[in-house]
């Protein structure tokens, strides 16, 4: 990549103080970066008086790569995090902006092996368990394939030139250009979590943008749970979280996203997947009435439902 483009990363945290440091340790020694931006979505966890205390230290022995912090009044979770973060590193002047959330911990070359790729508009690393790296965090479909894959063996069988074409995991250490950003503008602020990075891939995707993991770089990331739970003898997997804001975010958003990108048929079979899931799968009555809910939010373009689960 020409020296001559500007690669600012953007972190977005939320009452991770601990995480968040040890992030940001790490990107202090990646090559190639010139600046972090830290959202802070209304931490009250200490996170905002010690980003104060950081925010723009330049002097010798304090980092190599300036902090530029911003503490929002008001959590608005990854969604409005990535809006704002990345609106700002567009208008301090990144060509490329490296998208990733609190948890997350880049591989110190993670950022030069994307940088090698010249041709893309969006694009990131595998994202793996950060106790069993051979395991990704994320399941992926492979292009062309039915099947769900979960272990890194699998991906590093199927890439061509060391690239899953049209495949990302947007917000974990992915990279985009200034021109897409131009092309397609910011994460959908309200979704607030959950389908808020998968809507703007689609958009993305939508826009003709060249989409790819980079199979050899890596960010490491505590495990999530459940997501890919099997269903209907395996034929089926359903990303299910114990967290009732997590799935309103995600049954809301999800059917907004099938509705405005694939049409209403997608939409329905999704609302049949978790009837199926929440009746079947795992049976939870409670599951089902806030599904609706978050259904019926969504036709209405109700975001705020998911407030009432905020501490």
């Amino acid at each position: 990549m020409p020296g001559s483009k500007r690669v600012a990363a953007v972190v977005v945290t939320f009452n991770r103080l601990e995480l968040l440091q040890r992030l940001l340790e790490r990107l202090d020694v990646v090559d190639g970066l010139d600046e972090v931006i830290v959202i802070d979505n209304a931490s009250t966890d200490g996170t905002s008086q010690w980003l104060a205390e950081l925010d723009g230290a330049e002097e010798p022995g304090q980092r190599q790569v300036p902090v530029l912090a911003r503490t929002l009044q008001r959590n608005s979770g990854g969604a409005g995090g990535f809006h704002d973060g990345l609106e700002l590193a567009i208008e301090r002047g990144a060509d490329l902006v490296w998208l990733m959330d609190d948890d997350g911990l880049p591989d110190p070359d993670c950022l030069a092996l994307l940088l090698k790729q010249t041709d893309l508009d969006f694009w990131g690393p595998l994202v793996v368990d950060e106790d069993d790296p051979g395991r990704l965090v994320f399941p992926i479909r492979l292009p062309g394939r039915s099947k769900v894959v979960h272990q890194l063996a699998d991906v590093e069988q199927a890439a061509t030139d060391g690239l899953i074409r049209d495949i990302v995991i947007p917000f974990n250490g992915v990279l985009v250009t200034r021109e897409l950003v131009e092309r397609i503008g910011y994460p959908r602020a309200e979704y607030f979590i959950w389908g808020d990075d998968h809507e703007y891939r689609l958009r993305a995707e939508k826009a003709g943008a060249r989409i790819a993991t980079v199979v050899g770089a890596q960010v490491r990331h505590p495990a999530v749970g459940d997501l890919g739970t099997p269903m209907a003898w395996g034929r089926a997997t359903y990303n299910h979280t114990p967290s009732d804001l997590k799935h309103y975010c995600m049954a809301r958003n999800n059917l907004l996203n099938l509705r405005d990108y694939r049409g209403w048929p997608f939409a329905l079979a999704f609302v049949a997947k978790t009837l199926w899931f929440y009746l079947l799968t795992k049976p939870q009555p409670s599951r089902i009435r806030l599904s609706m809910q978050a259904w019926w939010a969504a036709v209405r373009g109700d975001f705020s439902g998911h407030e009432r689960f905020l501490r």
